[in-house]
Formats: C-alpha cells, sequence, structure tokens
C-alpha cells in the first residue's frame, strides 16, 4: 500500500512539475498546431486553421468543471458574442486529459456547450496536445491570433477572474478592438489565474 502511495505521489509530483515547466508561446508567434483536427461537441472535426476568419482567432482553454471557468461563463459568452459578431472566428478547447473518462468526457462536454448554449466549436484535444502547442496551464485562459494568424494576446479576459462582477478592465475586450483598429494590444500579455489543465 506504502508503494502504490509512493508512486501515485510521484506521479502528481511529476504532472505538477511538467505543468510548471511549460513555456507559453511569445506575443507576436504563428499560430500553432493549425491543422490539428479536432472533435467538437457538434461531432464535426475542427481545426484552428479552418476556424479563423480574416478577421482573426479567439482561442479559448477550458473545461467543464473548473470553479473558475464556471464562474467566468457570463464572461465567456460575452466573449462568444463579440468575437462572432465581428466576424473573428473562436475555438474553445478542452484539454483535461487526465479527467476525459470523468467530468470531461466528451458526453459530459456535449451537455455542458448545449447547456451553456456555445454558437463557436467546444472541441476535445487529444492527449493535450494542443495545449502543449501553445504553452496553455490553466481554465480559463485566452490566445488572440490577428488576421495573419500572429498571436496579439493571451491571458485572462479580465483583471478580477475570481469575481468578474467586480472585474475593472476587460483585457480581452481591448484587446480585440485594438486588433480590429490596428493597434497592439495593451496590455498584451496577463496572467491567467484558474485551475490547472488536466494533464495525462
Amino acid at each position: 500500500m506504502k508503494k502504490l502511495l509512493f508512486i501515485a505521489a510521484i506521479a502528481v509530483g511529476g504532472a505538477a512539475y511538467a505543468q510548471n515547466n511549460i513555456q507559453s508561446i511569445d506575443i507576436g508567434s504563428n499560430l500553432p498546431m493549425p491543422d490539428a483536427a479536432m472533435k467538437s461537441t457538434d461531432g464535426k472535426t475542427v481545426t484552428l486553421s479552418k476556424a479563423a476568419t480574416k478577421q482573426g482567432l479567439l482561442v479559448m482553454f477550458s473545461c467543464n468543471t473548473c470553479p473558475y471557468v464556471i464562474k467566468s461563463q457570463a464572461r465567456t459568452k460575452e466573449a462568444i458574442d463579440y468575437a462572432t459578431s465581428h466576424n473573428i472566428g473562436m475555438v474553445i478547447i478542452n484539454s483535461n486529459e487526465a479527467q476525459r473518462d470523468k467530468e470531461d468526457s466528451y458526453n459530459a462536454m456535449a451537455t455542458y456547450a448545449k447547456k451553456q448554449g456555445y454558437k463557436v466549436p467546444y472541441v476535445v484535444d487529444d492527449k493535450s496536445k494542443v495545449a502543449d502547442a501553445f504553452g496553455a496551464t490553466r481554465t480559463p485562459e485566452v490566445f488572440l491570433f490577428d488576421g495573419i494568424g500572429k498571436l496579439v494576446y493571451k491571458g485572462a479576459m479580465e483583471d478580477n477572474p475570481s469575481n468578474p462582477a467586480e472585474s475593472k478592465e476587460l483585457f480581452l475586450k481591448a484587446a480585440i478592438d485594438n486588433m480590429l483598429a490596428g493597434k497592439p494590444a495593451d496590455p498584451n500579455s496577463t496572467k491567467s489565474i484558474g485551475c490547472t489543465i488536466k494533464r495525462m
């Protein structure tokens, strides 16, 4: 029994070490893994390159159960509406591979997407490959790309994700506005606060 607990502790520690040593892509980077095929909750296959438009692409790493995701659901819906109303493509990615047989199963994702009324693809990131390519570590965490596929903003949607009602700065919305106006995002990077992505 002690041996099993020791092995489990090593596994958990290894996962935490891997998570802490993931490096996020830099501002100005090209869209990672644009042609990776991911299954959406509507049964379709989605790639980031096909989801992108001439106006840009918003990629959000999320899940079904993280308290920060749940608290930010209204803000997520605002982001969906704002992006789509400005002809910006958007994909929500679930990379919680360690919970794929539990709370973040495909069926659970489909139920969650329907309940939330998602108007954009909510997709499965098999083995967290896309999250690894982005260097994403949290849920929710956003990456905004311009019309030529360059990263212009990454991080949090707002300045108070633990209590969105008290947020004073909507970083993502401001970044979208600046991008559409041909201006650099200011700030172009913020700390993403949320649950860790549950990698294997």
